[in-house]
């Protein structure tokens, strides 16, 4: 993870880092952009903008020796941007996904990352999105 310049990090009461992320969804919920990352930096990661739908919930990360909590929601991505800080800076793409093949490889490559996906599967119909 990149250090930001005038970021803070927030630890709760237990010293567990707290981090939000967000599932990024297109309007019709076929595919996902494979980005865990808070709504602000979801323009400079990913390059796109959208809406809060709906939070997952809080998940807990105890295999790193810093310990994050992280608060998971949906956004509804209502607009794709050209160029955004990461394309330019470091060439990050932006790779949309069916939700099948995004939780097949975030199984194998990012387990905590995978959870927040399933979670988001299994409570797709709740969501109604």
């Amino acid at each position: 993870m990149k250090d930001k310049p005038n970021s803070t990090r927030i630890y709760d009461e237990d010293g567990f880092r707290r981090r939000a992320a967000c599932i990024c969804v297109r309007n019709d919920s076929d595919e996902v952009l494979t980005s865990a990352t808070a709504l602000r930096e979801v323009v400079e990661e990913a390059g796109v903008v959208g809406r809060l739908h709906r939070r997952l919930g809080t998940f807990e990360d105890r295999t790193h020796i810093r310990r994050h909590r992280t608060d998971v929601f949906v956004m509804i991505v209502t607009e794709e941007l050209a160029e955004w800080e990461d394309s330019l800076g470091i060439g990050r793409k932006r790779k949309w996904f069916k939700l099948e093949d995004a939780l097949n490889m975030l199984r194998l490559h990012k387990p905590t990352q995978h959870t927040y996906l399933e979670s988001f599967a299994l409570n797709k119909q709740k969501a109604n999105i």
